[in-house]
């Protein structure tokens, strides 16, 4: 399975952007999914991810209710809508699949470990 992840640009405070998460060569409706950024000079965390059935959504305290996963099967896509952005979540985003036959289906992953297949990253920039 390769990831395609797109969406990002410049936006300004209090904007919104919408990510997407597309999958080649295979499907995400065995994999558990998860979106990370990273920021400059920080680490790679976890902002949000969803079980592989689909049940269980994980958010990273710092979204506080303005990011959403969401997937469409039948696009074999993965979407992050982001809204209300602020300057601290300038970053780049990636995508990221558990493919792993091993995968409980009801967990949501949050730790970058957990994934095997991630995306090229897409940047956020929010800025006046």
């Amino acid at each position: 399975v390769q990831l395609q992840a797109s969406g990002g640009g410049l936006v300004q405070p209090g904007g919104s952007l919408s990510l997407s998460c597309v999958a080649s060569g295979g499907t995400f409706s065995n994999a558990a999914i998860g979106w990370f950024r990273q920021a400059p000079g920080k680490e790679r965390e976890v902002v949000a991810s969803t079980s592989r059935s689909g049940d269980t959504t994980y958010y990273a305290v710092f979204v506080k209710g303005r990011f959403t996963i969401s997937r469409d099967i039948a696009k074999n896509t993965v979407y992050l809508q982001m809204t209300s952005l602020q300057s601290e979540d300038t970053a780049v985003y990636y995508c990221a699949a558990r493919v792993s036959p091993v995968t409980t289906s009801w967990f949501a992953y949050k730790n970058q470990d957990d994934y095997d297949t991630w995306g090229q990253g897409t940047q956020v920039t929010v800025s006046s």
